[in-house]
């Protein structure tokens, strides 16, 4: 933002609620379903997680770019969420050597419209208590009819596929092409380092789009799958759901992860829904049923498994519950070699706790 650019912006919630504050990256306005994440380092990886397309995001760390950014830090090949709030913003300012670039320089080379200078921990307790809804960010104008008439054409979260815009539009290729460890990942908006600690562990990877039809994959004879994490709401894939059902009749190795944890869960009879307020941050207790451990976990997903269905169901055995609210947070189908969880094992930024997953995956294969 320059000193001649707008003194004002607004953030408006679906049900009326206006809060004023400052612009920060680009100038101009965005819509979104408006979330908030609890982690307090790691902006950068969070900005870039595909799994929070389309949304605004409402960072509760009172200072975000104090550090500022690096290249080498993005999960993916760009921003991905739609817009951006925070309290404190560091703006041109920060402090690491390391630093490519400053946060401002950043947003705004990446058209992210941001507000800045807002009371998080106020907008937090609305949005906990009022539940998740859409929003809209403007520092071109604060007229709130105007903005409430655009809101409105914004479509909800509910019912919204969106894997198939952030996946990759060719397969290539990650890791040594010698390995004997060979993984067909089904890419629903993949991270960075889901593969990077696939890759530490010895793995080959031909990573597919989205839309990719079982037998392409097959064709290329991997010893196991992995269903990636991603955006939107899995009731609305049924092409990944079809393919994960191809997956398990081979009854090869297979590891879903958050949005790959869900598809994996309807390919098997059980429903998702959508959650109040969905969980995201670096700081979620999640304990494993089968050891009896608690893990601290890193965790991004507005959607959850139906732990009633799940337990009925009679196909899959709930291996990990959030201590928070007692959601599934791990399954593992009975008769298969496949299991998944409802969190981030690679926690990019967050804890190491969960990296056995990756372990236990590999072992398998």
């Amino acid at each position: 933002m320059t000193e001649t650019g707008p003194k004002q912006a607004v953030l408006l919630l679906a049900d009326g609620t206006a809060f004023y504050g400052k612009p920060a990256g680009k100038i101009g306005t965005t819509t979104g379903e408006i979330c908030f994440n609890t982690g307090m380092t790691g902006y950068q990886e969070v900005f870039t997680d595909p799994s929070y397309f389309g949304q605004i995001l409402v960072m509760t760390g009172d200072h975000i770019g104090n550090y500022g950014v690096n290249d080498q830090e993005a999960e993916s090949d760009n921003v991905k969420i739609a817009g951006l709030v925070v309290k404190n913003f560091s703006g041109n300012v920060f402090s690491r050597y390391q630093a490519s670039n400053s946060i401002q320089q950043y947003l705004e080379t990446q058209g992210v419209v941001s507000i800045c200078d807002l009371d998080t921990r106020a907008i937090v307790r609305h949005i906990r208590s009022k539940g998740a809804m859409n929003a809209i960010i403007s520092s071109e104008t604060v007229d709130l009819e105007v903005l409430k008439r655009k809101l409105a054409e914004t479509p909800s979260m509910e019912g919204l596929e969106l894997s198939s815009v952030v996946s990759t539009e060719k397969i290539y290729h990650v890791g040594e092409e010698g390995s004997k460890k060979r993984v067909a990942v089904l890419d629903l908006g993949v991270k960075k380092n889901i593969l990077r600690c696939l890759e530490e562990r010895g793995v080959h990877m031909r990573v597919f789009p989205a839309k990719t039809p079982f037998a392409e994959m097959q064709a290329w004879n991997p010893d196991g799958y992995f269903i990636s994490n991603g955006p939107g709401d899995p009731a609305s894939m049924p092409y990944a759901v079809e393919t994960t059902k191809a997956i398990l009749e081979t009854d090869k190795p297979t590891f879903g992860i958050c949005l790959g944890h869900q598809i994996l869960a309807i390919a098997n009879g059980i429903p998702t829904y959508k959650m109040f307020n969905g969980h995201r941050g670096l700081n979620h207790p999640v304990k494993n049923l089968v050891t009896g451990k608690c893990e601290i976990t890193s965790q991004n997903h507005g959607f959850s498994v139906k732990f009633e269905e799940a337990e009925k169901s009679g196909k899959v055995q709930v291996t990990h519950i959030n201590l928070n609210d007692n959601t599934v947070a791990g399954i593992k189908v009975k008769d298969k070699n496949a299991f998944s969880v409802q969190y981030h094992p690679e926690s990019s930024p967050g804890p190491h706790d969960s990296r056995y997953l990756f372990d236990d995956f590999v072992a398998m294969l």
